[in-house]
């Protein structure tokens, strides 16, 4: 066979491709053509553009009397606002009470729904116990329960946070047992193989790899926290951020409301950040489209 390739100049494909050189350079430049068909490179801020558009439409619309400031306050009114309510004490008030609620709120919701997630995910038991009434409270809205969780705690702090703490448990709890249920089983034979106790393979296989649903469900709780908070606040509240729109309302008073609304907008986003930068830093090995 050798002869004959050697008579007629020809050779094999295979033989041809591997005395084809490989470029220095080829493998990053697939790497490079690869990521020409992602979202491409990373925007700085990229967060914050849209906030920034939609206050320069807002602007603007005030501006040239597109937007009636009888409906709709313009910016500068709501910054002189926002000026004379801090001045007064108002606002950092209300914010640290409506602060308080929520970081409660998601402090027992975060735990709860993480030991459910963890019990449901890792035992079949668990999951026909837990996994069922979850659905159930998933498909009736928090916001439904109120009336009854009024009956049972009263009008005072306990019902708010419950309130909130009833909306994070179902994304912690939904996502985190996603992520537990989407384990390569690979890694379980392997950690088998290596005759790993229960202890070392939660902490070695399991929390690491619901980690990425655990923070998915984070970024949902957060705002379904708000949410939440947003509505408990403006039922019998004497404090808090909702409670301050809600006295606005009575009274007409535009320009407060938008500055609740902006404080609660800013919260989120800034909350938000937050958490997609500690997705950032703590999956750092994960390689994905975004990256």
């Amino acid at each position: 066979m050798s002869a004959f390739y050697a008579d007629t100049g020809t050779a094999p494909k295979t033989a041809r491709i591997a005395r084809k050189p490989i470029a220095s350079g080829a493998l990053v430049d697939q790497r490079a053509r690869s990521r020409r068909l992602g979202p491409g490179k990373e925007i700085p801020y990229a967060g914050l553009l849209g906030p920034a558009l939609l206050i320069a439409f807002w602007t603007l619309g005030s501006a040239t009397g597109f937007i009636d400031q009888r409906t709709l306050s313009a910016p500068w009114t709501v910054g002189v606002t926002a000026v004379d309510l801090i001045a007064d004490g108002r606002l950092q008030s209300n914010l640290i009470t409506s602060a308080w609620r929520a970081i409660q709120g998601l402090a027992f919701g975060i735990v709860i729904g993480t030991v459910l997630a963890l019990v449901s995910g890792l035992s079949r038991w668990g999951e026909a116990i837990i996994d069922g009434p979850i659905q159930i409270k998933r498909a009736v809205p928090t916001l439904a329960l109120i009336p009854l969780l009024i009956l049972w705690f009263g009008i005072g702090e306990g019902m708010k946070v419950t309130v909130i703490t009833l909306s994070v448990i179902i994304p912690i709890y939904i996502h985190t047992h996603n992520g537990l249920r989407s384990i390569d089983n690979r890694y379980v034979e392997l950690a088998e193989t290596l005759r790993m106790g229960h202890t070392e393979f939660i902490r070695q296989v399991v929390l690491p790899g619901a980690l990425p649903g655990f923070l998915l469900g984070l970024r949902f709780a957060v705002t379904a926290a708000y949410l939440s908070l947003v509505v408990v606040e403006q039922i019998n509240a004497t404090s808090g951020l909702g409670y301050m729109i809600e006295l606005a309302r009575t009274y007409g008073q535009t320009s407060i409301i938008l500055v609740g609304l902006v404080v609660y907008a800013i919260l989120g986003l800034a909350s938000d950040g937050i958490v997609k930068l500690i997705a950032k830093r703590t999956l750092s090995w994960r390689r994905t489209l975004a990256d």
